[in-house]
């Protein structure tokens, strides 16, 4: 199929050939082209540019393509969703209630709340159950604009239910529009049935349940919560290196409730990102700089849970390649509105309206390694495209609490139109 969006009144690309996630002021550096067009032949993006160039350098393309008049509209890069807990059974109203009248996090997590709560719902809950669910989880998403979506295990705390966690996520990664880019997080918390026996649940994670993973090609990536009362830094390391040996790029939940050194560990054993962060120390954030560390950052979760929000701005400014996501899970950050958490990066993070776009296109999509093939408007990229109700990307932070999206590409195909979902996935 040959699709050429025309008449744009903004098409968003990138300023300069930089390759790997941009840090600094190459976060800024978007380019718009006005009047603009996307020419797009099968899944790849074939070019750029004003339409007189396109019809002078491809005229049979052009001459056969079918055409979307995006007049009024801004044209952008799908965005990239690079943390989720996806795949999990029931939902944690009532916690949301405990929380207005003083309960924190981790007290409701301590008696049997919290993380333990969902484990319990999600062993429950069957796979089909769980396939419907997400399914339906996964359009929300389209709908909003995100065309890869990445989704972590961690609800169920042994393997039945982790190996049911990802291959939910492995079959809509097979059967729905969206890309679905799995993570294994066993190491989510530690099991009620291994209270004071944390090591020995370490040793299960490490002996039996990644090298599973890692057999069934279940997951690309390995995850743990390093926190106080949950998983020790020293505990975090043996679970991330064990999982690098076996092929699982180290990713990293750090410094989110109190400071423990985990901006300090992502940077010293190589993880592709440290994510939340709220509470990173100076030197962490000058480890995570040196050592090209992406930040994903998730100001939902410091908006749900009323908390300090991540220092974002100076993370930027200090050289740390930020990117930002919905953290979307059934506890502290259940949105599936990835707009909504740009606004809430511009008005609490620091962050510039350039900024959260580059957060959650280009360094998004490095931080689920798939920076090569997404992410940005150029030529040869898959065609993960969005057009947007709005008269120019300020407009999409400005209006801020609306969905926007008009139309959805993805990998060539038009998905969403004006609003509403082509087909049933």
């Amino acid at each position: 199929m040959t699709v050429l969006i025309k008449n744009a009144n903004e098409v968003i690309t990138l300023k300069n050939n930089v390759r790997g996630p941009r840090t600094k002021e190459q976060m800024q550096e978007i380019a718009i082209v006005e009047n603009g067009s996307v020419l797009i032949e099968e899944d790849r993006i074939v070019a750029v540019g004003a339409l007189e160039q396109l019809e002078v350098d491809f005229p049979e393309l052009v001459k056969k393509a079918t055409t979307i008049d995006a007049s009024g509209k801004v044209v952008m890069p799908g965005l990239v969703d690079c943390h989720t807990h996806l795949v999990h059974g029931g939902t944690r109203e009532e916690e949301f209630n405990m929380r207005l009248n003083g309960s924190t996090y981790m007290e409701i997590m301590n008696t049997g709340g919290g993380i333990h709560a969902t484990t319990k719902r999600t062993r429950e809950t069957s796979f089909d159950e769980l396939y419907e669910k997400t399914r339906k989880h996964l359009d929300i998403f389209l709908k909003h604009g995100v065309t890869t979506v990445e989704a972590k295990s961690g609800y169920g705390l042994d393997w039945e239910t982790e190996k049911k966690q990802l291959e939910v996520a492995k079959k809509l990664q097979a059967t729905h529009d969206m890309d679905v880019i799995s993570t294994f997080m066993g190491a989510h918390a530690v099991p009620r049935d291994y209270k004071g026996r944390e090591d020995e649940f370490v040793d299960v994670l490490i002996h039996e349940m990644l090298p599973k993973v890692a057999e069934l090609e279940l997951a690309e990536f390995n995850d743990v919560f390093c926190e106080k009362g949950v998983f020790t830094p020293e505990q975090s390391e043996r679970i991330l290196e064990a999982g690098k040996a076996l092929g699982l790029t180290p990713k990293i939940h750090a410094d989110e409730i109190e400071p423990y050194k985990g901006a300090e560990l992502a940077a010293e054993v190589g993880a592709i990102s440290a994510e939340h962060l709220l509470v990173a120390s100076d030197e962490g954030i000058q480890k995570m700089a040196e050592a090209g560390t992406i930040a994903v950052l998730l100001p939902g979760t410091a908006f749900f849970l009323r908390a300090p929000f991540a220092r974002g701005r100076l993370m930027i400014d200090e050289g740390v390649p930020v990117a930002i996501s919905t953290d979307f899970n059934p506890g502290s950050s259940p949105t599936m509105s990835l707009p909504f958490i740009m606004n809430l990066a511009c008005m609490h993070m620091g962050m510039t309206l350039e900024e959260v776009l580059t957060a959650t296109t280009i360094n998004a999509a490095y931080a689920v390694n798939r920076g090569e093939q997404i992410g940005s408007l150029e030529v040869d990229k898959k065609a993960d495209v969005i057009i947007l109700d709005v008269a120019n990307y300020k407009q999409l932070q400005y209006f801020y609490g609306m969905n926007h999206t008009n139309t959805v590409i993805k990998n060539g195909q038009v998905v969403v139109q004006n609003g509403i979902l082509l087909k049933e996935q």
